[in-house]
């Protein structure tokens, strides 16, 4: 699927004054299935999901945004980034589409907005939303322990990072995606096309560097997050790649230790993007772990 049939699959939707660009199996609701929201992961966007979705959505209405600074989303240089402005943003996506509970999965970067999300369910402010289950793939939340690589580390700062987000082109994008796969023959060229075209719409190199903050707001919001899933009552799915070089296995090691209603399922041989590199065995794995 290429950049344009992804866009086609989908619809804007406004949430406070912003355009967030959403994939909603069945928007027309014409079904009883339950809901699987997802928040998908950095530097990429919904599209991560697009082999999933015969599986997924035989057991789930799958509803997938891109987060504001991603995909076909508005990427406003005057916003903040910060995590818990995307986590509201989600919130009154979901909100505006009528969810009223879900399960919910997240990967990567969105492993941050789903533990601000618990932390609000464990403030029981969660009104309009009751989470039947949540997933964490593969995602940095025990920031300490990741393995960050060095473009990650070059957009952190605040010099070189405007200067390393202008500069970034496809082929830094092929070669950061490749280096995070287990098998690098597993992604195409017409899939590295579709991420850079929309990677780079709507200026998306301005904003680049200002998305890549959150990993310092993981080390600042780290009690709270960390916090919030060790005090939660919601059973969490701990899904993970073990091969993955940046997410490395002791980060998911370390959350099933932690948390208390938590399953821990691993993925052999699988890189940082498990859903794209064999969406087959990943999506039969968050079916099987949630139940359905």
């Amino acid at each position: 699927m290429n950049a344009s049939q992804w866009y086609d699959s989908g619809q804007l939707i406004e949430v406070n004054n912003r355009n967030l660009f959403v994939y909603d199996s069945d928007h027309l609701k014409q079904s009883n299935k339950p809901v699987l929201i997802i928040l998908h992961g950095y530097p990429t966007c919904s599209y991560d999901y697009y082999k999933t979705l015969p599986y997924l959505q035989s057991k789930f209405r799958v509803v997938i945004h891109d987060h504001l600074g991603f995909g076909y989303s508005d990427k406003p240089k005057d916003y903040s980034y910060c995590l818990i402005e995307q986590a509201q943003y989600a919130l009154n996506l979901w909100q505006k589409l009528g969810i009223n509970q879900a399960h919910l999965l997240a990967h990567d970067y969105g492993t941050s907005i789903a533990t601000e999300i618990i932390a609000q369910d464990n403030e029981k402010k969660l009104n309009h939303l009751s989470l039947l289950s949540v997933t964490l793939c593969n995602g940095s939340i025990h920031i300490e322990l990741a393995k960050l690589r060095l473009i990650q580390k070059l957009l952190l700062n605040k010099i070189s990072g405007p200067i390393v987000a202008r500069l970034s082109n496809k082929k830094t994008l092929t070669r950061n995606l490749q280096n995070i796969y287990f098998d690098k023959s597993k992604i195409s060229q017409s899939e590295i096309d579709a991420l850079w075209t929309m990677m780079i719409h709507h200026n998306g190199r301005n904003v680049l560097h200002q998305t890549t903050q959150y990993i310092k707001q993981r080390y600042s919001y780290w009690q709270r997050w960390i916090g919030a899933l060790k005090t939660t009552d919601l059973q969490i799915q701990i899904l993970w790649a073990k091969n993955d070089p940046v997410a490395v296995i002791e980060i998911a090691e370390l959350l099933h230790q932690e948390i208390r209603k938590s399953d821990l399922i691993l993925l052999e041989n699988l890189g940082h993007f498990p859903m794209l590199e064999d969406p087959k065995l990943w999506s039969n794995s968050v079916i099987k772990s949630i139940n359905i």
